[in-house]
Parts: structure tokens; sequence; C-alpha cells
């Protein structure tokens, strides 16, 4: 297994493994299914920080990251998405995604990245409390998916040791 960045000619792969978890699952709320087009263009404008993991030629997952929230105060904060096909679960892929992303993240300043997970998704609380996050949250009833109410879990990860100031911050003396 490799893990590389993600290039438009894996559009395709990366629109089937998700849009099975779409259409199949309550591992995310969304019901609207993703084009390789839309993927294409999520490709070209995260570049670097869209990851894709190998094997043997083919796409088995993806990992990426995205504003958390807009503002320059959570600029250093990232929302990140991983998905795997079924036959990559359980073998290391995810992990080895998210140890990828995590590097990137940190050589792009990032501080924080945060994963909301569905409820109804108890393997991925599972895997991201393994991989170092922390439950920091739970929002009952927000999603809605096939006539059911589901929660959301909120998990965080602290990549660097805590600093009071950013590196682009200007504080002001009173």
């Amino acid at each position: 297994m490799i893990i590389r960045q993600a290039t438009v000619e894996d559009a395709p792969a990366i629109a089937e493994i998700a849009n099975a978890i779409i259409r199949d699952t309550l591992v995310t709320f969304t019901t609207d299914e993703r084009s390789v087009e839309n993927v294409t263009a999520e490709i070209e404008a995260r570049g670097p920080v869209f990851l894709v993991a190998e094997r043997d030629g083919l796409v088995e997952g993806f990992a990426t990251y995205n504003l958390f929230r807009p503002g320059p105060g959570y600029v250093q904060c990232r929302e990140h998405s991983i998905q795997l096909a079924p036959e990559a679960r359980g073998e290391g892929t995810g992990r080895a995604l998210m140890q990828a992303l995590e590097a990137i993240a940190k050589t792009n300043n990032v501080h924080v990245l945060v994963a909301g997970i569905s409820s109804a998704n108890p393997a991925a609380v599972a895997f991201h409390s393994a991989i170092g996050f922390k439950q920091v949250g739970h929002m009952p009833e927000v999603g809605f998916k096939w006539g059911q109410r589901l929660d959301l879990v909120l998990m965080q990860k602290i990549l660097a040791p805590q600093s009071s100031v950013a590196p682009d911050s200007r504080a002001k003396a009173r």
C-alpha cells in the first residue's frame, strides 16, 4: 500500500467509495451523492492535503481536511474526513492515511484536527480513540437520514504542544 497525494485521475474511485457510504450507511448524514466533477474540484483546491491509499493500482480510501469554521480565530483548526472501501477496513489503511495527513497538517501549522462522527458509526469512534483523538462533545439529534434522528460525536486531536500565541497573531498591548 502507498499513501500519496490524490490526482484528478483518482476522482472516479473516490466518488465511488464516498457514494457507497452515502447510499448504504448512516456514517454520513448527507444523502447527496458526489459527482466526479465535484471530487475533481476538491482535489484541485486542496492539493497536498487530499490523500489516497492505493494498493495494487486501486484506490482503497482517502483522507483530507478543510476549514473547521471560517474566521481568523480558527486558522489553526481543521476538520478532517476519512473514508475507506470495505476491503481496506481493518488493514491499517486508515491509520496510515491519518498518520500522513497529520504530518502534513503539522507542516501547515494546524494545531487541532476535528472529527465529526455519526453516532451510528461506533467503529469510527473507536478508530479515532485508538489514534489519539479525544471525545469533546456529543450533539443529540442534529443529523437526520432515512427518517432517523442521529447524534453527532465530536472528537479532536491536538497535534502540537499548546501555544498561547499563534505565529501569525498580532497581539495588542493594553
